[in-house]
């Protein structure tokens, strides 16, 4: 195994924590599912000219291949992106404890789906460093005091659509690792985002919402493409480069970078200062990651059995 993989997953995560604080609130005004399609259409006219030869591999997958490509399209690039970015629409961007907090269920959601369906073999020391990330994490987010749900009235609905995204994300990274069995890393990430645009298209005609595209202003527009080209195509890729290389138990670990860069962020960006349990917290989760990481390294795990 590579050893750069784990690292590939964690600089994609901590691209998405970024996504989520600094580029995303600029489109706020739009429909949630315009603006699924429109980042997932972007990304998919980017990568056309690079990929187009490279389709009639696509159309020679076998069911299963497809179906694992349709899983993650809809999960990862459809319900789980869609619930993610409503969530935080909710919470306005700004108190993002309960959609973190409910990000933290995603490793333990893709963790079990991997043992059931992946056939991962996981020792006792991975449980036990998973665990303390995702104590660590909580550490990080909340410090010593209870989760603060005083939010508003969108408090529950953002719990709603959080907890739909970590379990369709959880469910994205399993179907990833089954999807990428068979297609380079590369190719994989442009099926995903060919799949999910069509999915896309189908939800926004669906939903009457295709019309609102003439409410995106260039500014937008811009956020778009810096997405397509940062925090979306490219975290994607070096996310597939990862999990095409490791197992997908450790690669959720790995992308509890994500809530981890989104409160180092909202320290930067809203001045929401951390104290020393929260640091304390953040040590405990860098850590854990790094002994998962190197875990995954020693043992080189195997996954033999298919969907």
């Amino acid at each position: 195994m590579n050893k750069l993989a784990p690292t590939a997953v964690i600089i994609a995560a901590s691209l998405w924590g970024i996504d989520g604080i600094i580029l995303r609130p600029f489109l706020y005004n739009l429909p949630v599912s315009l603006v699924v399609f429109v980042e997932s259409t972007i990304i998919t006219i980017i990568l056309t000219p690079l990929f187009y030869k490279q389709i009639p591999v696509i159309k020679n997958l076998n069911k299963r291949d497809l179906l694992a490509f349709a899983g993650v399209a809809f999960f990862g690039g459809a319900l789980g992106t869609m619930a993610i970015t409503k969530a935080l629409f909710f919470v306005n961007f700004v108190n993002l404890s309960i959609v973190v907090l409910i990000q933290k269920l995603q490793p333990v959601f893709a963790i079990s789906l991997a043992a059931i369906f992946l056939k991962e073999k996981l020792s006792k020391k991975f449980y036990i460093w998973a665990g303390l990330s995702i104590g660590g994490a909580y550490l990080l987010t909340f410090g010593t005091k209870f989760p603060n749900l005083e939010t508003g009235d969108t408090t529950a609905e953002a719990a709603f659509y959080a907890l739909i995204a970590a379990l369709s994300f959880a469910a994205s990274t399993v179907l990833s690792k089954r999807a990428l069995r068979n297609v380079s890393f590369q190719l994989g990430t442009y099926t995903r985002f060919l799949v999910s645009a069509v999915i896309m298209l189908v939800i926004v005609i669906s939903f009457g919402q295709i019309g609102h595209i003439e409410d995106i202003t260039f500014e937008q527009l811009m956020i778009f493409l810096l997405i397509a080209l940062t925090t979306g195509g490219l975290a994607l890729f070096l996310y597939y480069y990862g999990l095409k290389r490791i197992d997908a138990s450790t690669a959720t670990i790995c992308e509890l970078a994500f809530p981890f860069t989104a409160v180092i962020l909202e320290y930067l960006v809203h001045d929401n200062i951390l104290d020393i349990v929260q640091w304390i917290g953040a040590a405990i989760l860098l850590y854990s990651i790094v002994r998962v990481t190197k875990i995954s390294t020693r043992k080189n795990l195997k996954k033999s059995v298919p969907l």
